[in-house]
């Protein structure tokens, strides 16, 4: 039974640079450094910021809970931490694009410790909103998800979203000068855009150039492993704007949906290919539902140059 969502543990700070290898490190040196006021010395930072980067190794799926020690719940690295963030993993400090990717894509997918984020990334169509129209609609489909909300958690979560790729505005010295500060990492990724004149966020869709292949391929066979799915056909419209899909998440266009299609049957010798059809565009799928996590690892592998052989 999946957990109830939780709200509000990210304690409104957006992640910064360094927070989830400082987490995975705590963790594996001990997975109760997180319940004890140890935390705030060995981490360095303020007991709000101890549980907000708690939150974040959660939300992003590179930690989770262990089973209770009594009251207290363990984090423990995920297999995916271990890779991606342990000292000579794949990219213990996020310095590679494709991880900042990897974790934008952790993070819209999680509907339980983040669900606001997977509302906004994979239910939200509108290009072009202001934080008030947004706030609306995330409050409309946590109500039809039957989860009793008020009006100021709706804003924190909405806020805090936003500020995790479009930065915080703040006041400089000077006259009414505004500068950004890029405190989290995932601002680099330019998926959303602030118009402070108007008061408008703009999603940019269309071709990443920071997005390899691999990674959109990791999350595509992430997607399809949550999809019912009865034949080995998904056509390339449901990879693009289905919920949940990779081209709703990464807001991409049709074309480079297309474009990354075809690389990935390269990559995957054949387990994914793209075929056409009376017109109709479809992702022909030569692999056992069970082996996509595999495969998708096996991406990942390749694209930070550690294949096994």
């Amino acid at each position: 039974m999946q957990a109830k969502p939780s709200f509000g543990a990210h304690e409104t700070f957006a992640f910064r640079h360094g927070w989830l290898k400082k987490g995975v490190d705590a963790a594996a040196a001990d997975p109760l450094l997180f319940t004890h006021d140890e935390a705030l010395v060995t981490l360095g930072v303020g007991k709000n910021m101890v549980r907000s980067i708690r939150f974040w190794c959660l939300a992003t799926g590179v930690a989770a809970e262990g089973e209770a020690v009594g009251r207290q719940r363990p984090l423990e690295r995920t297999s995916l931490g271990r890779q991606l963030l342990d000292d000579g993993g794949w990219d213990p400090y996020l310095e590679d694009p494709g991880s900042l990717w990897l974790i934008h894509w952790q993070l819209a997918a999680n509907t339980n410790r983040a669900l606001v984020w997977h509302i906004i990334f994979c239910d939200y169509y509108e290009t072009e909103f202001s934080k008030a129209r947004l706030a609306h609609f995330v409050a409309q489909q946590l109500g039809k998800r039957g989860l009793l909300t008020t009006p100021a958690m709706v804003e924190r979560e909405v806020d805090t979203c936003l500020r995790t790729y479009a930065g915080t505005l703040v006041r400089a010295k000077g006259p009414t000068v505004l500068e950004e500060t890029l405190d989290c990492p995932l601002v680099e990724l330019d998926l959303l855009r602030l118009n402070a004149a108007e008061g408008l966020y703009r999603f940019n869709v269309g071709p990443k150039v920071t997005l390899s292949a691999a990674v959109f391929g990791f999350a595509l066979l992430r997607y399809l492993a949550g999809l019912d799915l009865t034949q080995r056909t998904v056509a390339v419209d449901d990879c693009l704007y289905a919920p949940g899909s990779p081209g709703q998440v990464f807001k991409l266009d049709e074309n480079s949906v297309v474009e990354y299609l075809e690389v990935l049957e390269t990559l995957t010798d054949g387990a994914l290919r793209l075929q056409e059809t009376a017109g109709l565009r479809q992702l022909y799928i030569h692999l056992e539902a069970a082996r996509f996590d595999a495969r998708a690892y096996q991406l990942l592998d390749h694209y930070y140059g550690r294949d096994p052989d």
